[in-house]
């Protein structure tokens, strides 16, 4: 991350955003770190002339990985303005707290805008003996273990046996991400995971003819979920922190789309009375239904 000499922030990451909030979540921690406003943060990412190698993002390791390399990157950089601060204000390092969008020696009037702090770091004029000028620093992070979200899922589904309707009457998820950096970001993409999951679930099938060629190549052809196939979601959260990584979070962005299928696949095998294999489209239940109808007369 590197403070520019006017206080404005900038965190250069290998990680990519594609609708993760990453412009948000990564920009709140320097924000709540050093307090100044977000505005006044700005992600670079997926630009491999101005940010390192990166690996983008997969796994569910945005937050867990990558939030935590720009954390101690965060931390690099709060120490050495410590030591500027306390250099120019002739204090103890150990004294300085930084809040608020300023520097300040504890107990006394004495302190220093975050911008007079930028200035004076690239400026080089009042450093302490032996410190290059700027204020940019690097970390690389790597997990000593995985971190596991956990959670539960329920669904509730109507069949309409005539039709092979299958209405999602109710979908509730509860989950544990670790420490929640935005809590409104993390239901977003959990409401994202489990419509990818219920399109997995009832609609989404890669379907060849009997000479192999496919048939649903376009999305003239290959179903994906609408808003009418969805119910509004219930999404509950609790939290107990990753002990292994500094912001304490676990992945969030495959919680949705994992558990869902199974879910709603198993409400509706309860709903019918019979195994359902997947996609459980509108036809397949249908049949299903009819089956079961056919030898419970006999």
């Amino acid at each position: 991350m590197r403070v520019n000499p006017v206080g404005t922030i900038e965190i250069l990451t290998g990680c990519h955003s594609h609708g993760q909030g990453h412009e948000t979540t990564f920009c709140q921690l320097a924000s709540e770190k050093f307090g100044v406003p977000i505005e006044n943060v700005k992600l670079v990412h997926g630009d491999t002339d101005s940010v390192q190698f990166g690996m983008g993002t997969y796994g569910s390791r945005s937050g867990p990985v990558g939030m935590s390399a720009v954390m101690k990157a965060l931390e690099k950089v709060e120490a050495k303005v410590k030591k500027i601060v306390a250099h120019q204000l002739e204090a103890s390092e150990d004294d300085i707290v930084i809040e608020n969008g300023e520097a300040s020696v504890a107990g006394t009037d004495k302190k220093m805008a975050w911008h007079e702090v930028g200035l004076a770091a690239y400026t080089g004029h009042n450093l302490p003996e032996g410190m290059e000028p700027g204020l940019k620093e690097g970390s690389f992070f790597d997990p000593v273990n995985f971190s596991f979200p956990s959670g539960c899922f329920i669904c509730e589904v109507e069949v309409d046996p005539d039709t092979g309707q299958t209405e999602i009457v109710q979908f509730v998820s509860a989950d544990d991400f670790g420490v929640i950096i935005n809590p409104m970001i993390v239901e977003g993409q959990v409401h994202g995971g489990v419509t990818q999951g219920i399109g997995q679930a009832m609609t989404e099938g890669v379907v060849y003819d009997e000479s192999g060629q496919l048939i649903t190549g376009s999305y003239m052809d290959y179903t994906m979920p609408r808003a009418d196939d969805l119910p509004s979601f219930k999404v509950g959260m609790t939290v107990s922190e990753c002990t292994h990584n500094p912001i304490g979070a676990k992945g969030c962005g495959e919680a949705g789309a994992i558990a869902a299928p199974p879910a709603l696949i198993n409400a509706i095998t309860n709903a019918i009375g019979t195994e359902m294999d997947m996609p459980a489209s509108r036809e397949k239940v249908w049949r299903a239904c009819q089956d079961r109808m056919a030898q419970a007369a006999e």
